[in-house]
């Protein structure tokens, strides 16, 4: 070597380790935020979960989860290679490389290697997204629905956060060639990062703000309500989950700090790897408090799925009727008849068939009028929705149960349970034939129960009298009828499939709306001149043509239940739900296994010469063998304890929280959360010994 430049190549040479660090840890976040970006812009995806639903606010809120993961990771990331990089510029600088000289050099390397592992990332995160998805469609469910098609503008995100990464990358560089003490640059790698040392009480504190940060972050909307009842809750309330985060950075640096074990009896015990812990802990704390994160936002998604399934699965095999369908009086469907018929080429033959008619009737109610800004006001209407009602008669031999009903009342039909109360009108005080305009005053006497007519439509009992009165001159388009019926004989899913296409084909093309759109509503917009919202907005258009699709099974008005259907075309039917829920987890436990690795990987190499010394000083091979695990374990073990115990009492406060109580169901879905979470336990404790195995071999570490 001659010259500088030939000096400075060799050192690069030289260093290729660290450098490949780089580019596994850039590659690796562009990949995981271009996969889920082209998910969670995808229209197959976004067809199926509706805009403002639950589903689609879940996504949105781990997708940022994981974003905040990857850019601290990728910052992390840039920090240690230039670490490394400081003993390269610190000899050159020794030498007399002026810092213009270095600085063309710097940048053109750090440009270079972060655009190409970026570049790479993001090229590489479609063939994953379509590997994982088709996947998923050969080895579980396959459906038209479920072909994918991509909106590329995602990348606006992905060209986003390459941004982010060669901005973090060129500020470093800069950051290190404004350095003036060359030993200070040429010792930087083997400078200690240690984290303030707060005492024993950061741990229980830690704790106590995780979980009232989750409390109060999630009860402050109706908390707000309760207070400002004219206001919608905004949303700067979500900044009250903060308490969240900084109770996992105290839970985190306790842990580094002091750990959860006492060391009195042993002090000596694990000293090596505690030290390093504790003297190279402020990104140990980092990369703990964002594992933490990712952990539990793969959690949470994975909890959706046996929420979806349970509350599904749980109802079935209580059903009284295996068939129950309704359907507008005006339509001609098809009748008992029919069925027989049908079912005669099956081996089957109907029985226990019931079949009555009900009321479609407007009702009043108090609801909320938007005004400008954030304000509402509350507003009675006398038309303000409909409600389907059964006599009580007809409800009574449907369901085969008694039920005593006042002149002057109502009740509303809810499940067992009765957690489905959210589409139900309680306060009604008048019921309004929509053909007379002649009304019926009435109170809310209490809910009735069966499952099968509980949902996303509101169904009611009258009592007789009140029933005959109320439907004197109402046209058959505002009367509908249930028919139920069990079989005789082996039932099976081809008889109904085959029911359910006749019965789709019956219908005209005007009946193809869905469950949320409500003719009273649309009278009174008319006839107040306003736009009824549902004949405006796209999402209210179903078509017969896609009787198969998600978005038409979950809420066509007169879906019927039907169990062999239910339950063999759940999947089907729920794909795309459990699809994208899927893969939002393995993105993240994908991202949060990564960080782990290489944090634990950080540790062996910034460490080496510790372990060779103690090789020096007759260490044995397995004494050095129990201080990686020691080191490492802390590194995956209390990232996925934290992130998985506080996601799943999180969990169960949302279920709780939602109708305060606790149904079997729901019960049954916190149990087999349990069980996810030992799988993915298991997953977390594979990667660790995979990580040991690789922390070793690079110490030299015999096994």
């Amino acid at each position: 070597m001659k010259t500088k430049r030939e000096l400075l190549q060799k050192m690069q040479k030289s260093d290729r380790k660290h450098a490949w660090l780089y580019l596994f840890c850039n590659f690796i976040s562009l990949l995981l935020i271009t996969a889920y970006s082209a998910m969670m812009l995808s229209p197959t995806v976004l067809l199926v979960l509706p805009e403002g639903g639950d589903s689609r606010k879940q996504m949105t809120a781990i997708f940022v989860l994981a974003l905040f993961g990857c850019v601290v990771f990728t910052i992390y990331a840039s920090c240690l290679f230039f670490r490394k990089k400081s003993k390269q510029l610190g000899t050159l600088m020794a030498l007399g490389a002026s810092r213009r000289w270095l600085a063309p050099g710097l940048y053109k390397e750090v440009l270079l290697l972060s655009s190409t592992s970026s570049l790479f990332g993001i090229l590489a995160g479609l063939p994953f997204v379509w590997l994982i998805w088709n996947g998923f469609r050969l080895l579980i469910v396959d459906s038209k629905e479920m072909e994918l098609v991509l909106d590329f503008r995602f990348l606006y995100l992905s060209a986003l956060f390459f941004v982010i990464v060669i901005a973090c990358s060129c500020i470093n560089a800069y950051r290190y060639l404004k350095r003036t003490n060359i030993m200070d640059v040429v010792h930087e790698e083997h400078k200690n990062e240690p984290v303030r040392q707060l005492g024993l009480w950061c741990g229980p504190v830690g704790i106590v703000l995780l979980f009232t940060g989750a409390v109060l972050g999630y009860l402050a909307p109706y908390i707000h309500s309760a207070l400002f009842a004219s206001y919608y809750p905004p949303a700067w309330l979500n900044l009250l989950y903060a308490p969240v985060f900084a109770g996992l950075y105290l839970i985190m640096l306790h842990t580094v700090v002091h750990g959860w074990r006492s060391h009195r009896k042993h002090p000596y015990k694990n000293l090596i790897s505690r030290s390093m812990m504790k003297f190279q802990g402020k990104q140990t704390v980092n990369n703990l408090l964002v594992g933490t994160v990712l952990i539990a936002g793969a959690a949470f998604a994975l909890f959706y799925l046996p929420t979806m399934a349970s509350s599904q699965f749980a109802t079935l095999a209580s059903r009284p009727y295996d068939y129950l369908y309704v359907s507008p009086l005006a339509q001609d469907i098809p009748g008992q008849s029919e069925v027989a018929a049908l079912a005669s080429g099956y081996g089957l033959t109907p029985c226990d068939w019931h079949e009555y008619n009900y009321l479609v009737l407007g009702m009043d109610n108090t609801v909320e009028v938007e005004d400008e800004g954030n304000t509402y006001h509350l507003e009675h209407r006398e038309l303000a929705g409909e409600g389907r009602f059964l006599p009580e008669s007809a409800f009574c031999a449907l369901t085969k149960e008694t039920l005593s009903v006042e002149p002057g009342t109502y009740y509303a039909i809810t499940n067992k349970d009765e957690t489905g109360l959210y589409w139900l009108n309680c306060n009604a005080a008048m019921l309004t034939n929509m053909t007379t305009r002649e009304t019926l005053p009435v109170t809310f006497a209490g809910y009735a129960h069966f499952d099968l007519l509980s949902g996303a439509t509101g169904y009611y009992v009258l009592n007789d009298a009140d029933y005959t009165k109320i439907a004197e001159g109402l046209t058959p388009e505002w009367q509908e009828r249930v028919a139920a019926f069990n079989m005789t004989g082996e039932d099976n899913y081809a008889f109904a499939s085959a029911f359910f296409y006749m019965l789709i084909g019956s219908y005209d093309p005007e009946y193809a709306i869905p469950s949320y759109y409500d003719r009273v509503d649309k009278i009174y917009a008319n006839e107040t001149g306003q736009v009824y919202w549902g004949d405006t907005d796209s999402m209210t258009r179903l078509s017969f043509d896609a009787p198969d699709s998600t978005e038409f099974r979950s809420y066509w008005l007169y879906m019927p239940r039907m169990t062999w259907l239910d339950k063999n075309d759940f999947l089907r039917t729920y794909a795309v739900f459990l699809m994208m829920f899927l893969f939002i987890s393995i993105i993240c436990i994908l991202a949060a296994l990564v960080i782990c690795y290489t944090r634990c990987m950080t540790i062996a190499l910034n460490n080496r010469y510790v372990f060779d010394d103690l090789k020096r000083l007759g260490a044995s091979p397995e004494f050095l063998l129990a201080e990686v695990k020691s080191q490492s374990k802390n590194v995956f073990a209390v990232p996925g304890f934290v992130g998985m115990l506080a996601m799943y009492l999180f969990f169960a406060l949302i279920l709780y929280a939602n109708d305060c109580k606790m149904t079997a169901s729901e019960l049954l879905s916190l149990g087999i959360s349990l069980g996810i979470l030992a799988l993915l336990g298991l997953i977390i404790y594979l990667t660790y010994t995979a990580t040991v195995k690789r922390m070793a071999k690079t110490l030299d570490i015999p096994r």
